[in-house]
């Protein structure tokens, strides 16, 4: 077998060429974590002053920011790649050429992330969801995390974090544009006077009103809402800040069932009553 090839092989060029290009792409990759750094503080400040001069809304600053971000990390990308295409002699026009007709051809394939970024697109445009929006969505409710051009990251109640491409996003409804309902049914027993009742459980509401920032409007009491079988269901309404609605809840209903409790009136619960025959 003849091995003489190996013999005449120039090995110390090959070392020295891989040596260059082996150094040439670490100094690529120390110069994008480089750009991605000092891109991504200056976006971040751009929008910081833009939030600060114009009076944009956090989630609408945050919105932007982020889509800024990822469109600035695929160029960041794209243009690393095309450098490194070029360290192993490749031409790269032909390349960016071949790469155009492929995603033509893609395009015709791939109609639903076509649809997905045309639906982002507007999503962002209208100014229909922004990030910390309490939303429902696909089915889904919950905190906007990040809305992309793609895909919309949602993060649920109970923590999980749902990634719902743009075409499947419908409709929305979007619970943080403006302020938001309070709502609490306190019951008492038949034999109670209502009119006393109401008229505690409003002075509670206004003197509750009064310690709560968060409240906008009342709380007031908007009368019987229903008869049950063993109680006479009062309705409280008020108006909150955003997301601090069930907050409020839980603390006007403590404070309605001590004033209750103070004044002696039965808030009803079940009972069981055994009859013994003999």
């Amino acid at each position: 077998m003849n091995l003489s090839w190996l013999e005449s092989y120039d090995w110390s060029g090959l070392l020295v060429s891989l040596s260059i290009i082996i150094i040439q792409l670490i100094g690529i990759f120390l110069f994008y974590i480089l750009v991605k750094k000092i891109g991504t503080g200056i976006i971040s400040s751009t929008f910081m002053k833009m939030q600060q001069q114009r009076g944009m809304h956090p989630g609408r600053t945050k919105t932007l920011e982020k889509l800024a971000l990822n469109i600035f990390t695929y160029f960041l990308i794209f243009f690393l790649l095309t450098i490194v295409i070029g360290i192993f002699d490749y031409e790269i026009a032909p390349l960016i050429a071949g790469a155009g007709i492929i995603g033509l051809a893609i395009g015709f394939g791939a109609q639903g992330l076509v649809s997905d970024v045309v639906t982002g697109f507007f999503l962002l445009l209208e100014k229909q969801i922004d990030v910390d929006d309490y939303v429902t969505m696909a089915g889904l409710d919950g905190v906007v995390e990040d809305v992309g051009l793609r895909t919309t990251k949602l993060r649920g109640f109970d923590g999980t974090l749902h990634f719902i491409p743009n075409r499947e996003i419908k409709n929305v409804s979007n619970h943080s544009r403006g302020n938001m309902r309070a709502l609490v049914d306190i019951s008492i027993a038949y034999d109670e006077n209502i009119d006393e009742a109401i008229a505690i459980l409003q002075a509670t509401c206004d003197e509750f009103a009064q310690q709560e920032l968060a409240i906008k409007e009342g709380p007031d009491v908007v009368g019987v809402q229903s008869l049950g079988d063993s109680d006479v269901v009062i309705r409280i309404i008020a108006k909150t800040e955003n997301m601090s609605q069930w907050a409020i809840e839980r603390k006007l209903r403590k404070s309605l069932k001590e004033a209750l409790d103070r004044h002696g009136i039965e808030i009803p619960f079940p009972h069981q009553v055994f009859v013994e025959k003999k």
